[in-house]
């Protein structure tokens, strides 16, 4: 007998099935919003009731951009390890605060991690180049403040999905040119389905013929229409790929080799830089998978399994 809950999931399956037929009909910038707003929804829905009990839930502000507030919201668990994890709230670099819940944290707060849902002023309003600056800002408003929160800014997590894990992935490896300390802005990240080279997106028939961005998304890098030299530049600022040296944090990837909008060769080219680097990272692909799918709430385990190995380990 089919529960609501287990015919959502089918229903959901299917959706992600259909993937091939809707890129083939929409444009790439309409699908991986649809999807990364659906990824969060298939969470919350698999999530049911099971909402873990909070000491402590509030929104901060860490700035503003545009005449909007920029926030992040603190969630802590009633047994606090004293360990926190920052939370890119993102997809298609857009960002919906509410969209991220202690239900879909779940797995984190259980285990006594503090949660910072960091939120940024969405595209099209501004620029991907503006929203790295802000979550850089974001990230050193909770590394200022995190005594506070009864954590240490000497053993942050973070992580993120799909413009999300893009996000989580430059403050993992650049996040140290922009700390005053020249200190790791992050020390140990676990992410799904990352861009991690915008000079490969690949598999998006909507590029411009000189190799720039895709079309549906050229305004949002902030270049004029037809500078490639100013796109190769932004491109390579803009990669986390192009930033991994010898120091940077322990990485776990989880990818599906089916993905149509971030193809999983973004997150093996990640692998191969950080394993050539001599760092600690791995890449859990998932057969047949896509950009989501049905059980990935249960996979976020094996985020919080990451960070169990490796912050309480940062230096």
């Amino acid at each position: 007998m089919r529960t609501p809950l287990i015919q959502r999931l089918l229903d959901l399956v299917s959706h992600f099935r259909r993937d091939r037929s809707l890129q083939r009909q929409e444009g790439w910038a309409k699908r991986f919003s649809t999807l990364a707003i659906s990824f969060l929804g298939l969470i919350m829905v698999t999530s049911g009731c099971l909402s873990p009990k909070l000491e402590r839930r509030e929104t901060i502000r860490y700035g503003q951009r545009k005449g909007h507030d920029l926030t992040y919201e603190l969630m802590q668990p009633k047994r606090s390890n004293g360990l926190g994890v920052v939370v890119m709230v993102s997809g298609s670099w857009k960002s919906n605060p509410d969209s991220f819940t202690p239900k879909i944290g779940r797995a984190f707060l259980k285990r006594g991690y503090t949660l910072l849902a960091l939120s940024h002023l969405s595209q099209p309003k501004t620029t991907i180049p503006e929203i790295v600056e802000d979550i850089t800002q974001g990230m050193r408003h909770i590394r200022q403040h995190a005594s506070d929160y009864g954590i240490t800014a000497k053993s942050l997590g973070v992580t993120g999905a799909s413009a999300g894990g893009h996000l989580a992935l430059m403050m993992a490896t650049r996040g140290k040119e922009w700390t005053p300390d020249g200190d790791p802005m992050v020390h140990a990240a676990a992410v799904f389905f990352p861009v991690t080279d915008m000079h490969r997106l690949g598999k998006i028939e909507e590029r411009l013929a000189d190799g720039g961005p895709p079309e549906s998304f050229r305004k949002y890098f902030g270049i004029p229409e037809g500078d490639t030299a100013a796109w190769k530049v932004l491109a390579t600022d803009l990669s986390p790929l192009k930033h991994v040296s010898p120091d940077l944090c322990p990485v776990l990837m989880i990818h599906g080799d089916d993905d149509e909008v971030v193809r999983w060769e973004q997150s093996q080219w990640f692998l191969e830089a950080a394993q050539d680097q001599g760092v600690t990272a791995k890449l859990i692909t998932k057969p047949g998978k896509g950009h989501g799918w049905a059980t990935i709430l249960f996979d976020m385990n094996d985020l919080a399994r990451w960070f169990d190995q490796h912050l309480n380990h940062a230096p």
